[in-house]
C-alpha cells in the first residue's frame, strides 16, 4: 500500500473511532433511561437486521450457515460476554474510563497469539503487556480508595474480545463478513434477553429515546462498514495507532456531555496503556520486517 492509502485508510479508521464513540455514549444515555437488558436487545437485534438485510443473498445464506459452524457459535460466546459486560459498564462507569481500560484490547490479543496460537513474543512485547496490565491496574485501583468494581467489567470484557479475535481467525473464509457481523448482534440481543428473563419488565421507549436507539444502530454500523472499507485501503500495521484516537474521543465527550473529569491515577494508567500498546505496535512491525527481509 502507498503512503497515500495508509494516511486515507488512518483517517477512515479515526472517523470509525469517533462514531465507536457517539455509539457509546448513545448507549450509556439509553441505559439511564431503559432497562438495561432492552437497550441490549434492542441495540442487538436492530445491528442484526442493518447486516442481515446489506449481506446480499450470499451473506444471509451464510447467516444460517453460520448457526451450523462450531467456530461461529463460538466467536458468539466471545460476543455473548463481550456484550454482557461492556454495556454495563457503560452504564455504572463513566464513558473515559472505559474507553482507557478498553485500549488494552490490542495487548490481550498480543497475550493470547502468543498463549493459544504459539507466536513467537519476545521480552520486550511481554514487558510492554504487563506494563499496559499495570496501567489497568492504576484505573481500576483494588483495594484503594476509589476502587471501581464495575470498571472491571472492561477488563472482562478485553479479555473476551481478544478470545474472541483469536476464534475469528479461524472463522470459514467463505463465511462473508456481514454474516458475521451479524451474528455478533444476535449474541447481544440474547444477552439482552436473558438480562430482560432475570429482571424482568421493559419500558415503552420515548420518541426522544427511539430516536437514540436508531442512531446507536446506525453509529455502530457506520463504524464497522468504516473499519472494513480502510482494512481494504490501508495495510493494517499502520493502521491500527489510529484505533487509540477512540479515547481522544470518549474522554472528550465524557467532560463536555456527562461532566466527567478523569483524575490522575486514571489519565496515567491511561497514558501506560497507550504507551505499552503503541510500543507493542512497533516491535510487531520490527519483528514482520526482519521475517520478510530475504535471507543472506
Amino acid at each position: 500500500m502507498t503512503a497515500a492509502e495508509n494516511l486515507r485508510g488512518g483517517l477512515i479508521v479515526t472517523f470509525s473511532m469517533a462514531v465507536f464513540a457517539i455509539e457509546d455514549a448513545l448507549v450509556k444515555s439509553l441505559t439511564a433511561r431503559l432497562p438495561l437488558g432492552q437497550v441490549m436487545l434492542m441495540l442487538g437485534l436492530g445491528g442484526a437486521a442493518v447486516f442481515f438485510l446489506v449481506a446480499g443473498d450470499a451473506g444471509r445464506r451464510g447467516v444460517l450457515r453460520g448457526f451450523r459452524s462450531g467456530t461461529v457459535m463460538l466467536r458468539n460466546l466471545g460476543e455473548c460476554i463481550s456484550g454482557a459486560t461492556f454495556v454495563p459498564a457503560l452504564a455504572l462507569v463513566p464513558i473515559s474510563t472505559v474507553a482507557a481500560v478498553f485500549q488494552a484490547t490490542p495487548l490481550a490479543i498480543t497475550a493470547a497469539a502468543a498463549l493459544f496460537l504459539g507466536e513467537k513474543v519476545g521480552w520486550r512485547r511481554w514487558s510492554a503487556v504487563t506494563a499496559g496490565f499495570l496501567g489497568v491496574l492504576m484505573i481500576i485501583r483494588p483495594g484503594f480508595e476509589g476502587f471501581e468494581p464495575a470498571a472491571a467489567l472492561v477488563l472482562v470484557t478485553v479479555l473476551s474480545i481478544a478470545f474472541r479475535d483469536i476464534i475469528t481467525r479461524s472463522v470459514p473464509a467463505d463465511l462473508p463478513s456481514a454474516a458475521v457481523a451479524c451474528h455478533g448482534f444476535l449474541s447481544v440481543a440474547a444477552v439482552g434477553l436473558g438480562f430482560l428473563f432475570v429482571t424482568g419488565g421493559a419500558a415503552l421507549p420515548s420518541v426522544a429515546d427511539a430516536g437514540r436507539m436508531v442512531a446507536a444502530v446506525g453509529t455502530g454500523a457506520a463504524g464497522y462498514y468504516a473499519i472494513v472499507a480502510a482494512m481494504r485501503i490501508g495495510d493494517t500495521s499502520a493502521l491500527m495507532p489510529y484505533r487509540y484516537s477512540r479515547l481522544i474521543f470518549s474522554l472528550i465527550i465524557g467532560m463536555t456531555f456527562f461532566a466527567e473529569h478523569p483524575d490522575v491515577p486514571t489519565l496515567a494508567g491511561a497514558g501506560l496503556i497507550l504507551a505499552a500498546a503503541f510500543y507493542t505496535y512497533l516491535r510487531e512491525r520490527r519483528v514482520a520486517r526482519l521475517q520478510a527481509a530475504p535471507a543472506e
